[in-house]
Formats: structure tokens, sequence, C-alpha cells
């Protein structure tokens, strides 16, 4: 193999970008059109950017960064079309609700020229989240686009008693993508999720790996709230947000805990970027002895809230 041919390195950064967001621009409430967003310069860090937006039917958006790979996720309203300039269009059926179905999403590579079209339920408007980001130059990246339907989706049941949650998992480290990871996750009402605490800010494997991450939120019932904690353990930054449905939070650094409100239950999804393909994290020390209590505790039997 001559130089040439050899794949580029991967650059591997031992840490995120210093602290560049003031804490109280880490929640960003939707604007007039239910629309929230954030990129890289908005968020103080390197790859990730993410929107979700609302879409009539037959309204088209623009995939706005072509040379960045992209992961588009249905939420709600039903489905959205995707047209290709190379290739038939995409068919993504959708959803009522993320309570109520899972998930429709593509993966679009690098180098593809897509347009969102909304092909909601009548009378409704098609709501989709797309997160994108830049290509590392890695092997086994698809260069094709891939359809994810509900039933490619792998259903996970984490934790015990009140810490117990679902995690759909829809493009995980296995997903041939480079640096985006997808998820989404339900919180049942009163019990808690990322729990004990984690982070994931530094470059130390196989324990932690530097992903950045946004959290965009979903309710059972629309004026239901819920507790998202960014904080870091010595106290420099400690931010507590009652986040509401259709929010979004920026993970830049820190422990993130969540607490779901007594009858609400709740959703997130998750969009994570970085320099290795890995959901790698770690605990909270002064918190991560509470893992020694699951095996004493049930499962809770609400769980799965959603199944295919």
């Amino acid at each position: 193999m001559t130089a040439a041919d050899r794949p580029p390195e991967i650059t591997i950064h031992p840490a995120k970008l210093p602290l560049r967001l003031p804490p109280e621009s880490l929640h960003i409430r939707p604007d007039v059109d239910g629309v929230v967003a954030t990129d890289p310069e908005r968020s103080g860090w390197r790859y990730l950017s993410f929107r979700a937006f609302a879409l009539a039917e037959g309204e088209a958006v623009l995939l706005d960064r072509p040379d960045q790979e992209a992961a588009i996720v249905t939420i709600s309203g039903g489905g959205v079309e995707i047209g290709l300039d190379d290739g038939p269009s995409l068919e993504l059926a959708g959803r009522p609700s993320v309570f109520e179905g899972m998930p429709w999403s593509a993966y679009i590579p690098a180098g593809t020229t897509a347009r969102i079209i909304g092909r909601p339920i009548p009378g409704r408007r098609a709501v989709v989240a797309v997160a994108q980001a830049p290509l590392t130059g890695r092997d086994g990246v698809s260069t094709e686009p891939i359809v994810v339907r509900p039933d490619d989706v792998e259903i996970e049941i984490r934790g015990a008693g009140n810490a117990t949650r679902q995690v759909n998992n829809i493009m995980m480290p296995g997903f041939p993508a480079d640096r985006l990871l997808i998820c989404e996750v339900f919180t049942p009402s009163g019990n808690w999720s990322g729990w004990p605490p984690h982070k994931h800010d530094v470059d130390d494997p196989p324990r932690e790996a530097v992903l950045e991450e946004t959290y965009f939120y979903q309710f059972s019932r629309p004026e239901g709230w819920a507790i998202q904690r960014v904080y870091h353990r010595d106290g420099s930054r400690d931010r507590l947000m009652p986040v509401r449905h259709g929010d979004l939070v920026i993970v830049d650094q820190g422990y993130h805990p969540f607490a779901s409100t007594q009858g609400y239950d709740a959703y997130y999804l998750n969009a994570l970027a970085g320099d290795r393909r890995t959901m790698a994290n770690t605990d909270d020390p002064d918190l991560a002895w509470v893992r020694s209590l699951w095996p004493g505790m049930a499962p809770d039997p609400r769980l799965p809230l959603v199944r295919p």
C-alpha cells in the first residue's frame, strides 16, 4: 500500500473545547414557528448541528449542509419524503407522536443534495429533527442513503426501579455513519434517566470519549415539564433547567441527569457527534454506587412505553 492509498489519519482530540457558552444559553426554546436549532458556533463546540421544525403538506426544506452527513428523524404529525437529486425519493411514514409509534429515520451521506418534503397526517404538520456533522474520513461509512424503519430500531430497557427508562437505538456505533450517533429515550412519569449522572468530556478509551450532545424534548401532555441538570462535580457549572415540549438543551460539558414529573411521560431525542465511534462515558463517582441497587429492584413494568 502506498501513502496515497492509506486512509487519512483521524484526529482524536484529548478533550472538549474550553467552555465558551454562558450557562443560560444551554437552554433553547422554540421560536414562534416551533423551530429550535444549534450549530458549532452557537454551541461552542466542533462538529454537531441540530434543528427541529414542522412542515405542512408539500412544504420543503433543503438539507443545508450537503458536505456533511445527516440523520433525519420523524417526531410527530406524520411523515416526510426525502427528495434526492441522484436516485428515487425516500419515504418516511412517520408517527402521530413519539408516544404513538416507533421512529422512521434516514441516514443521508455527505455529498448528497436532499430536500425534506412534508407528508403529514391531514390537518397536521410533520415535525422532523435533523442532525449533521462533518466527516472524519474513517472507513466503513455508507455512501448510500439508508432508511431506518421502526422494525430496525433496537429497544433497550436500562436501569431499575424509578431509574428505569426505554432507549430506542436508531444509529448507534455499529451503524455505518461517521460521527453521528442517534437514540431516543422514554422516561415514564416520576422516573429518572441519565442516572447515575454521566459525562463524555475527555478522550480516555475505553472508559470515556469526547461526545457533543443535544437533547430535544417531547411530553405525553404538551403542558408538561421536566428537570434537566448540567453540572460539573467541582461546582464550576451547575444549571438546573425546567424543560418543556419542543425545547432543546446543549450538553457542551458536564454530567447531565434528567427527571420527569409525576403524571407526565417524557421523551428526548439524543444526537451526538465525536471523533470516536463509541458511546463511552463515565459516571459521577459520588453517585455511581446506585448501580449496586439495581440487581435487587424490578424494572418499571410500564416499560416499554412504545413498541413496534
